[in-house]
This record gives C-alpha cells, sequence and structure tokens, in this order.
C-alpha cells in the first residue's frame, strides 16, 4: 500500500513522500480500515517537525485522524461490521490507503455525515467539546479565546451557544471577525485595532470573563489574562506563534489567576466512559443539525502533501486540508 514517510524530522513540505509499505494486518482488539479522507493538522505538521510532545522513532508514517471503511477485523472484535464506516482521532500513520487501530476506539459514523465532516470529528471537534467542559463555565458566564478564526476556537465559540456560554473571540486581523460573521459566529475583536479594548467592553459589557484560552502564546496570552476577572482561569492549548508565554506577574498576583494547560493525550484518557460518550453525543447532535461546522478548504491526494502542508499553513484559511489517498 501508498503511505506518507519521513526519513527525519524536518519541514513537512520537504521531508514527508510517499512510498509503498508492506499492507498491515489487524491482530486481536483491532480493525483493518480503508482510509477514505485524512486531515491536516497542527498537531501532525509539529509531530513531523519534531517539536511536539509525541516524537516518533525515525523513519515515521505521520497523520493521526481519518474517516474510513472497516476493511477486516481481527479476533474478539465486537460490534463493528466490515464496510461500517468509521472515524478515529488517534491511528499514527493516518496518511495512508489502509491502518489499523483499537476497535474499541473507532467510532460508527452516521449515514447523514458526509465524509468531509466525519474525517475531521473526532481530533479537533472532540478537544473543543472536552476544552468547553474543561473549563468549568456555567450558563451566562462570559469566556475569552484567541485565535477565534481556527478550527477548535470556531468549534467552541457554536458548541457554546446550546450551553448558554458567551464567548468573546479575539482574532489577529480584521477580516478574521468578517470571515467569522460569514459562519454565524459574532463577539468577534481583531486585535491589530489600536481600539480593541474599548471595542470588547462593548461587546462584554458588564460581564464578568471567568474563563480564558490561549492558543497563540506570547504577548497574546497576556492579552487574555488581561481581560480576566478575579479568580479567572486560563487554559493554555497551543503555542501557535510563541512557546513561550508573556503574562505580567501583576495580573496574576492581584486578580489571582490560575493557569492550566491542555492537552487532549492527557485529558481524554482521564475521561470516565460516561462523561466521553456524553461528550460525543452532544458533538454529533451540533453538526448533525448543523450548529457545528466543519468546513473544507481544499483537498489534497497524497502525492501533492508538499502543496497541502503548505496550504494547511497559510493564514487566513477558511476550512480544513484534507488527504486522500
Amino acid at each position: 500500500m501508498r503511505a506518507l514517510v519521513q526519513p527525519r524530522f524536518g519541514d513537512p513540505a520537504e521531508v514527508l513522500s510517499v512510498q509503498e509499505v508492506p499492507d498491515p494486518e489487524p491482530g486481536p482488539g483491532q480493525a483493518l480500515v480503508r482510509v477514505l479522507l485524512s486531515p491536516i493538522h497542527n498537531h501532525d505538521l509539529w509531530t513531523t517537525r519534531g517539536s511536539y510532545g509525541f516524537k516518533p522513532d525515525m523513519p515515521a508514517r505521520a497523520g493521526t485522524e481519518a474517516v474510513g471503511v472497516v476493511e477486516a477485523l481481527g479476533e474478539g472484535v465486537e460490534g463493528l461490521q466490515v464496510g461500517q464506516r468509521v472515524a478515529t482521532g488517534g491511528s499514527f500513520g493516518a496518511w495512508a490507503e489502509l491502518i489499523v487501530a483499537p476497535a474499541a476506539g473507532l467510532i460508527p459514523v452516521p449515514d447523514g455525515m458526509t465524509d468531509e465532516a466525519a474525517s475531521q470529528l473526532v481530533s479537533m471537534p472532540f478537544s473543543a467539546i472536552a476544552l468547553l467542559d474543561f473549563l468549568e463555565v456555567s450558563e451566562g458566564d462570559w469566556i475569552v479565546q484567541n485565535a477565534a478564526n481556527g478550527a477548535v476556537g470556531r468549534m467552541v465559540a457554536q458548541l457554546a451557544v446550546a450551553r448558554g456560554v458567551r464567548v468573546l473571540g479575539l482574532v489577529r486581523r480584521s477580516a478574521g471577525v468578517d470571515e467569522l460573521r460569514e459562519q454565524g459566529i459574532g463577539d468577534v475583536v481583531a486585535t491589530d485595532d489600536d481600539g480593541w479594548r474599548e471595542r470588547v467592553r462593548e461587546v462584554v459589557g458588564d460581564g464578568k470573563v471567568v474563563a480564558g484560552v490561549d492558543s497563540v502564546g506570547g504577548s497574546a496570552a497576556g492579552d487574555v489574562v488581561s481581560l480576566l476577572a478575579e479568580d479567572g482561569v486560563l487554559v493554555v492549548f497551543g503555542a501557535m506563534a510563541s512557546p513561550t508565554l508573556e503574562i505580567g506577574s501583576g495580573e496574576v498576583i492581584f486578580k489571582q489567576v490560575v493557569i492550566k494547560g491542555f492537552w487532549g493525550s492527557k485529558v481524554f484518557p482521564a475521561m470516565d466512559r460516561e462523561k466521553r460518550s456524553a461528550l460525543m453525543g452532544e458533538l454529533v447532535a451540533g453538526i448533525s443539525s448543523g450548529v457545528v461546522t466543519l468546513p473544507v478548504e481544499q483537498v489534497y491526494p497524497l502525492e501533492e502533501i508538499s502543496a497541502a502542508a503548505r496550504a494547511s499553513s497559510e493564514p487566513g484559511r477558511r476550512g480544513k486540508i484534507l488527504l486522500r489517498p
């Protein structure tokens, strides 16, 4: 079969190439899945560069999420059928024609869901709903998030509506405000405007921002903390611009701000089965009803991974970049 392989860490556009590798075979408790579509996530690109928390041995495959069709089942697998469409968000090596995955971790895809949406079902959407739950906010509370026009930012804003949580979104470009408005997401402020803090006060009014999410790092993290009320919580989700947080000590001391990190690889396994099932049900309902949208920018074949990786890193992108084996 064909798969994307890297011989060393480096720029994904340079080190990844299509190679012929042996077809995998499912063992006990596993399923063999023929991949239909697989998205490119930031953490996939960071892993390829060697800058993520998970560092595979070289040479290595790439990609982590996919939608596909069950081709074969290993011994002892129940609840799945050959020919069934499934989604997986934790299968390293997903940028390939075939993958083997633990059957217990595969999610049956509803008939009404498109392949494009199903290919993105787990990593980003489930991270978004889990992140919203992690914040422990209640109906009527305000939260603030930067990178509001990123995949997770869009979904947090959409999912929060059903919970009655208000979301103040920060973007780095004024054009981002219009992009989100077109998707039905409001209460967004662009920080490239000198008067952005006044605009924040207009949006939030007398409300208190009890929690914030930083996905950017650097001074952007400090901007989020500056908007928090006393006893506010900052959750660090990513570091798109800088691995260092620039936060004034006075903000932390006098507001008694609590800073926590969120990493799905730690948070998801710690969830009990009932919580995970409830959150996934909430997520699928949101996607099925159209409340949560999963736009796609473009689909590339595996052979065009260089162009796909570059497109995934382009600012102003309005949807996911997907790979089709």
